[in-house]
Parts: structure tokens; sequence; C-alpha cells
């Protein structure tokens, strides 16, 4: 998948510094690059080398897909692999994640991709899936989708309207860092879907809860997003693991007691 439309290496620095909203000067003082030098390159007078391509990336904080992309339109070779989650080379990593997921239980935990495509998930969230339309369960199985469509949790979302404004501001955000129109286009569609934005938070509340009603009572919880900070894989780089925590006793017993019946 392409992040941006233009296949050349200038026009993609070009882009890649508007987006980041940095001049030319701003960004040859980060990189230590000539500001005439970066001009060339962005213009196509100058051919930048696969190591002022790995500097420029670096410091226009590219994702590591988006830096093979512009090291693949200098003419050079990707520098990040991207393989399956279950080749050997990224075992240790996804034994991690599994381990984390799993003792993550009772309370709901799963790891998502760029796209927030669910690529593993506990048990434990097998009680806020139950209810949600069976199209939506097909894989791949998207938690932007099955939490905002009407026909997955929204209509048990007691606080929706707050709910979805965080949602739609992660995607937002991360569609703008990325370019990337596979996101440009979620967000498009969760967009669509109804429900209002924004909505007042208690005077209790220091984060974002997730409140959803489960067999007639109101669940309350918080999440906490993890990443592998050193990843120079594309796979390990894209995943993120949300997991969930309860914030009142009442949430606390109905997960425990949901995973032991």
């Amino acid at each position: 998948m392409t992040s941006v439309d233009s296949p050349e290496v200038g026009s993609l620095l070009r882009s890649w510094r508007e987006r980041r909203r940095l001049s030319q000067l701003q960004l040859s003082s980060l990189t230590g690059i000539s500001a005439r030098h970066l001009s060339f390159v962005e213009t196509g007078k100058s051919a930048p080398s696969r190591d002022m391509i790995n500097r420029l990336a670096a410091n226009l904080e590219l994702p590591l897909r988006e830096r093979n992309q512009l090291l693949h339109a200098g003419g050079f070779a990707p520098r990040h692999p991207q393989r399956s989650l279950a080749a050997p080379e990224l075992l240790a990593v996804s034994a991690a994640f599994q381990q984390i997921l799993d003792a993550h239980v009772p309370h709901p935990a799963l790891l998502v991709d760029r796209w927030w495509d669910i690529v593993d998930r506990n048990t434990a969230t097998d009680l806020l899936l139950h209810g949600c339309a069976d199209h939506l369960l097909e894989p791949p199985v998207n938690a932007i989708r099955l939490s905002l469509h009407p026909e997955g949790l929204a209509p048990r979302i007691r606080n929706l309207g707050q709910w979805r404004s965080h949602l739609l501001g992660q995607l937002g955000n991360r569609a703008e860092r990325t370019g990337d129109r596979r996101l440009r286009d979620l967000l498009e569609e969760a967009e669509s879907y109804p429900g209002e934005l924004a909505g007042r938070p208690l005077p209790t509340d220091v984060v974002v809860p997730l409140e959803v009603d489960i067999d007639g009572r109101t669940l309350r919880m918080f999440s906490i997003s993890s990443a592998v900070e050193s990843a120079l894989d594309v796979t390990i780089d894209e995943l993120r693991l949300e997991a969930f925590y309860p914030m009142d006793a009442l949430t606390s017993d109905v997960l425990r007691g949901a995973v032991q019946e």
C-alpha cells in the first residue's frame, strides 16, 4: 500500500515535510543537511543517498512502512523487513504478546494492527462481543467498525458520543500522520455511522471511559495502549496492545464472574 501519491523520492520528501509542518530550514536544522541541498533533493535536481534518506525519515518520524517506501522511491532496497507474526524471527515477540493477553484475563485485551484490525484477543473480550452482528465478527474483525457500527457495540455504549469522539480522534490523527489511504477510508466510513460527537465527562473522570451495558449492568473501563518501541520489523512496529481495566468494583466483579462461568 502506498501512503502518498507521488512515487518520486523528492516529491515524497516534500510531502512528508509539509505533512509534519516543517519548513526546509527547520528540517535542515534537525538533520544537519543544508537547506540548499534539501531543496535540490525535493525538486529532483539532486539524488539523495541511502544514508540521507534514512536520516530524513528518522527526523520526520516516519513509521517503518513509510521509511521503506521512501527508500524504494530513492532506488534502494527496503531497510525494514515485514514478516508474518508466525515467522521464527518474531516468535519471541509474538509469545510475549500472547503472554500479556492471557495474563490480563479476566479483563479484556486485544492486539490490533495499524488499521485497527484485531490480530488476537483474550477470552475476556467475548463478553463485549456478545450481541454484535455476525458480519462484523467475520475476519478481519476491525475494532473501530465493531465499536461504532450500529449493529456492533454502539447501541450498548452509554457514552457513545464521548467514546466515538475519542476513537475518531485517534483514527484521524493516525491517518494524518501516515497519509494512509486505507485509514482515511476507514475514518470516512466510521464518521458516516449514526451518533453524536463529544459528550460531557463526569467531574471525577480522569480518562475517557468506555461505558457499556452488559446484561442490564453498566461496565466502566479505560484502556492502556502499548507498543514495541524498539521495533525494526514493519509488522511489529504496527501492532498495538489495547488492555482494558475496570474503573469500579461492579465492573471488576462482573468481568471476574464472566470468566469463571
